[in-house]
């Protein structure tokens, strides 16, 4: 989808500049797979695609790059990250070990203002599609975004930015496989259900039934993908 070119004036206004709604459909389309691993990321063909000039696509990529959603060779430019079983299997361990600690300190932190936030961000999950189809499963930018806010609002109270920081970049890296589980296991997972199980364990101050529900939660993905018998060649990864 084209990016809407916009005046000088708008990031003044308060909205998003070139670069940043580049970024965006650059990324969104890693994610959904529009842009396949390894797939080229010359300067002219996102240009042309997104609309957009040199500047604000060499930002986007930059970005994305330290994101490791894309690799930058010398003499090859940029190209989307690899994927692979091996790459998928460390980001969920990686995952497990740094989630844990934010769980089990934002559980210890918990307080009321603290709850509310979760049964808050659940109540607004769930009242979202988990598809943009009905017929199928379609990535649906507003479950993502709500899903987002849940996990955040969980893991949120750990105290520490840095770590809350790391945490989402997991997750950034993680967005590929997980739309492609969703595709896989789509209608018959019930993520609602996992949530609300660990949203429960969470309030009620179960450190450990949390903590055993999370990494459930994470793992679900490598399941689906290995169970499903898809070979995940292992390409270049981003590191």
């Amino acid at each position: 989808m084209p990016v809407k070119q916009k005046s000088s004036n708008d990031s003044r206004a308060g909205g998003p500049t070139i670069a940043t709604a580049v970024y965006d459909q650059i990324r969104r389309d890693i994610i959904t797979g529009v842009l396949a691993p390894g797939h080229k990321l010359g300067s002219t063909g996102l240009r042309e695609r997104y609309n957009a000039g040199i500047s604000p696509v060499r930002e986007a990529l930059n970005r994305l790059a330290a994101e490791n959603l894309v690799c930058f060779e010398d003499q090859k430019g940029f190209h989307v990250a690899g994927v692979g079983s091996e790459d998928l299997a460390d980001l969920i361990k990686t995952r497990c070990w740094i989630e844990e600690i934010a769980l089990r300190e934002s559980i210890a932190n918990g307080d009321d203002a603290w709850e509310d936030a979760i049964v808050l961000a659940f109540h607004r999950l769930s009242k979202v599609p988990r598809s943009a189809s009905s017929d199928s499963y379609e990535f649906n930018p507003d479950w993502e975004k709500l899903h987002h806010a849940f996990h955040g609002a969980i893991l949120g109270n750990c105290g520490s930015p840095r770590m809350i920081a790391y945490c989402d970049l997991l997750a950034d890296q993680a967005n590929r496989y997980r739309q492609l589980a969703a595709s896989i296991s789509y209608p018959n997972r019930s993520e609602g259900d996992e949530h609300q199980e660990l949203m429960n364990a969470a309030i009620e101050r179960d450190v450990e039934k949390a903590v055993a529900l999370h990494h459930a939660h994470l793992g679900k993905t490598n399941n689906i993908i290995m169970k499903s018998g898809l070979s995940l060649p292992e390409g270049q990864i981003a590191l």
